[in-house]
């Protein structure tokens, strides 16, 4: 049974990627421990979970979401990191969380950056995938408040979290079966 259109505030909201950054990458996971609103340990590796996400509109951070299964429940993460990606390691760096129960209208953000952080954010190049560039992240972190509800109700708190997955530099529309050489 499909879940029906979103309407309002959700409707504005990213679907999900009809591409997985994450695919053939090997050692993709995301571990998180949710209280509050919803009580879930989170640990998804490989193929149960898909990633996505991109440098942000105005090139001053990036998104990465990591989307999976919980029993009875289907989750999308979106991580909106502070910081240009760069290669290297980069310590404290200010994250806005995002939590998105699909299909039951339940939405949970910290509001900004101030309430998680990274304790430890890696960034390296990976090979192109489908002719597409592609940086992996690999992080640990925390929030010291919890996510409120779009709409009020129980506050979600995402205690600790790390992730270790990828997401594409090339912009959405790019994106596609390679025909020929990949670009250099």
């Amino acid at each position: 049974m499909a879940a029906p259109p979103v309407s309002g505030p959700l409707a504005s909201l990213p679907a999900a990627g009809a591409q997985d950054a994450c695919e053939g990458m090997g050692g993709a996971y995301l571990r998180a421990r949710l209280r509050g609103a919803a009580s879930l340990d989170v640990s998804w590796h490989g193929d149960s979970l898909h990633c996505d996400g991109g440098l942000r509109p105005d090139g001053q951070g990036v998104r990465v979401s990591f989307n999976g299964s919980v029993p009875a429940h289907r989750l999308l993460f979106i991580f909106g990191i502070d910081t240009a990606p760069r290669r290297g390691a980069e310590h404290n760096v200010a994250t806005n969380l995002t939590v998105i129960f699909e299909g039951e209208r339940r939405l949970y953000s910290t509001g900004g950056a101030g309430r998680c952080s990274l304790d430890e954010l890696t960034t390296e190049t990976m090979p192109r995938l489908h002719g597409v560039r592609r940086l992996q992240l690999q992080a640990r972190g925390f929030c010291i408040a919890p996510a409120s509800a779009l709409g009020g109700g129980a506050a979600l708190l995402v205690s600790r979290f790390d992730f270790r997955g990828a997401f594409f530099l090339d912009q959405p529309e790019t994106r596609g079966p390679s025909t020929g050489p990949a670009p250099r």
